[in-house]
């Protein structure tokens, strides 16, 4: 009764329990033994990636409450960031979710991992053109170096054009041009596909006015040429 209750304190099933009862030899337990080793291994190293997406969410919803300056355009230089992006046309709330279900399935990727940590982007040619509602891209931010898939991918460093305001995806085309704005009045030239991930939503708060979205630019620029800038970090 003992060794019964031994097993099952270990996660052991009572099918697992009952085959090593009744084929009871010393290779046989060790097998279950560094089985179950194994499992308990991978659900923790499972357990330690949502703990840190659980961190970096804490983290940024900590941040976003602390930040003043909405709807004013800065610099900043970020690092380079590990994503896993779907490259799909999205131009409405129910097509990104389903690009979002799809990119999980692509990527053999649990929903867990997705806390916080989901972003578009809209194409250069189309940020160049004003077309803000077309995304050509859905990604998850991943910070884990061991995830392996066709799908993973870099944001690269650099410096980027940056923007908070109050609102969700619907209400970016201002701040779009806001950014564009500054762009052009400073003389950077944008390289790459703009950046948008909202950071609190209804999922979050039942307040409209806690809503955050960041719209990033990646840019080329000259520090001489900054000015009518905010620039942070």
């Amino acid at each position: 009764m003992n060794t019964i209750h031994y097993l099952k304190d270990l996660g052991f099933s009572l099918k697992e329990i009952k085959g090593n009862l009744d084929h009871r030899n010393i290779d046989g337990f060790l097998y279950l033994l560094e089985e179950q080793k194994r499992l308990t291994e991978k659900k923790m190293k499972e357990l330690e990636r949502i703990n840190r997406r659980f961190q970096n969410r804490i983290k940024d919803i900590k941040l976003a409450r602390e930040i003043k300056e909405l709807e004013v355009p800065f610099i900043q230089e970020r690092k380079e960031r590990r994503i896993v992006r779907l490259m799909e046309i999205i131009s409405s709330e129910p097509e990104m979710e389903v690009s979002l279900r799809r990119l999980e399935s692509l990527s053999n990727m649990s929903s867990s991992i997705f806390i916080g940590g989901v972003g578009l982007t809209i194409s250069i040619n189309n940020t160049l053109n004003n077309k803000f509602n077309e995304y050509n891209s859905i990604f998850i931010l991943v910070e884990e170096d061991d995830i392996q898939n066709p799908l993973v991918t870099t944001l690269p460093e650099g410096m980027y054009a940056c923007i908070y305001y109050n609102g969700n995806h619907s209400d970016s085309p201002e701040h779009y041009r806001s950014l564009l704005n500054c762009i052009q009045d400073n003389g950077f030239q944008i390289i790459g596909d703009s950046i948008e991930r909202t950071i609190i939503d209804h999922y979050i708060s039942g307040s409209k006015e806690d809503y955050l979205t960041e719209i990033q630019i990646p840019i080329k620029c000259r520090p001489s040429r900054y000015r009518r800038v905010y620039i942070f970090g």
